[in-house]
């Protein structure tokens, strides 16, 4: 799915790939998560943090600190949920999508 990405959005459409990409991958993982019947303590941070995800796809090209930062809190609250992993994996490879963040 994420291989796509790397091309030119469609004649017409004008949306950048990586932000249709991220949009489709958090999408993913967001019912993934909705489906997946255990609860655990940092649920309610990975749906918060998807659903900041969600809404800065839909809002123009996201700043690569803040998707870093989402990326950064979801994976040490969903990490260790295997059941969710290639969810995770596809939502890190669309945000890695977006470039490096500038080094102090």
């Amino acid at each position: 799915m994420l291989r796509s990405l790397g091309q030119r959005p469609l004649a017409g459409s004008g949306e950048d790939p990586r932000v249709a990409g991220l949009r489709a991958a958090v999408s993913r993982l967001r019912r993934e998560l909705a489906a997946h019947p255990a609860e655990f303590p940092d649920r309610g941070i990975a749906e918060d943090e998807l659903a900041a995800l969600a809404a800065m796809a839909t809002h123009g090209i996201p700043e690569t600190p803040r998707l870093r930062r989402s990326l950064l809190l979801i994976a040490g609250s969903i990490g260790s949920v295997s059941a969710l992993a290639g969810g995770l994996s596809e939502v890190r490879a669309a945000v890695e999508l977006f470039g490096e963040s500038p080094r102090d």
